[in-house]
């Protein structure tokens, strides 16, 4: 562009930048040529040339879900505010692709992480070289090593155990949780907030109705319906996620039974799906914009200096519709 217009490379630059030391007419022929030659800033050449980055990697498990697509908008949303870029990773839950995706971020300097686990981490090394390296970074919904990092999380536990005290109060009795991977504190956390309903009711803990497996729409609606077929069958399902949620919905419905008649159920997802469905779906709402935005501060704290290391908990909402009322 600069050879174009017979000028120099930093009148084309200070042109694109809106600067004051550049005349009107000159910014007008520079937009309307970089238009024609339809020029794209490169944020990774100006971080570099600032050195000073004012990019952070996001890693998510299952970008196709409602709630990791909200969770990345309130990120987005709030890093835009602040004059940071976004870089998101889907991990497509594999540990694999999680590594990959963090060595990326590595490679492209970023300023920080926010990052959520893969279902199939158990082997946290390579946080551990993040920490080393002093990247910034701050997990979300699903957490490692809280003594080295900060992180936002939902009140499952609580949420849970609301969910479960709503469905015991409307006449079930054989309620079901259906989760995902044990070692996930995201699912411990709700696990243990069913159970300490059914505690306080003093229902007996059946073992046999807790089923948690890997975090899959098939895997999920085939262990719903194997609960289903047996002859002492849950009369209602807690399900952990959007995903569970909708394979344990339609696993119900493939039994020919009724919602919430036969078979109550609360999911946890906020996404605009559960109210359009029949019956519409009681669900207990993640706030995932919120929790997104949430990270996205923190990280942005420890960026700018901070080094205490934080647990942000954003409370969660209990939507109850048609599938959970019994009465």
């Amino acid at each position: 562009m600069a050879a174009r217009l017979g000028v120099s490379i930093a009148t084309v630059s200070r042109a694109l930048r809106n600067s004051h030391e550049v005349g009107d007419e000159m910014k007008q022929k520079v937009q309307m040529l970089a238009k024609e030659m339809n020029y794209r800033p490169n944020p990774f050449a100006q971080s570099l040339r600032k050195e000073a980055p004012r990019i952070i990697g996001v890693v998510v498990p299952n970008l196709v879900t409602h709630y990791y697509a909200a969770v990345l908008d309130g990120i987005e949303d709030y890093a835009l505010k602040k004059g940071y870029s976004v870089i998101s990773a889907n991990s497509h839950e594999d540990h694999a692709r999680e590594e990959l995706a963090i060595d990326n971020f590595i490679n492209m300097h970023v300023e920080g992480i926010i990052a959520c686990l893969a279902q199939d981490t158990v082997d946290y090394s390579h946080f551990k070289e993040i920490y080393e390296m002093g990247i910034p970074l701050v997990f979300f919904a699903r957490t490692c090593l809280p003594e080295l990092f900060s992180s936002v999380v939902g009140n499952g536990d609580v949420a849970a155990q609301e969910a479960t005290q709503h469905l015991i109060e409307s006449g079930s009795r054989r309620i079901a949780f259906v989760g995902g991977p044990n070692h996930l504190d995201m699912v411990r956390r709700r696990k243990h907030g069913y159970l300490e309903a059914l505690r306080e009711n003093r229902i007996a803990i059946d073992r046999s109705l807790v089923v948690c497996d890997k975090i899959d729409y098939d895997v999920a609606r085939e262990r719903t319906l194997e609960l289903l077929k047996r002859e002492d069958r849950p009369d209602a399902i807690l399900a952990f996620n959007d995903i569970i949620t909708y394979a344990a919905f339609d696993a119900i419905k493939a039994c020919g039974l009724r919602i919430p008649q036969d078979v109550a159920i609360i999911g946890f997802t906020d996404g605009d799906t559960s109210a359009h469905v029949t019956p519409k779906l009681s669900v207990i709402m993640d706030q995932a914009h919120a929790q997104g935005s949430k990270a996205c501060e923190l990280l942005l704290e420890h960026i700018n200096g901070d080094k205490k290391i934080k647990k942000e908990v954003v409370p969660m909402i209990l939507k109850i519709r048609e599938s959970s009322e019994k009465r």
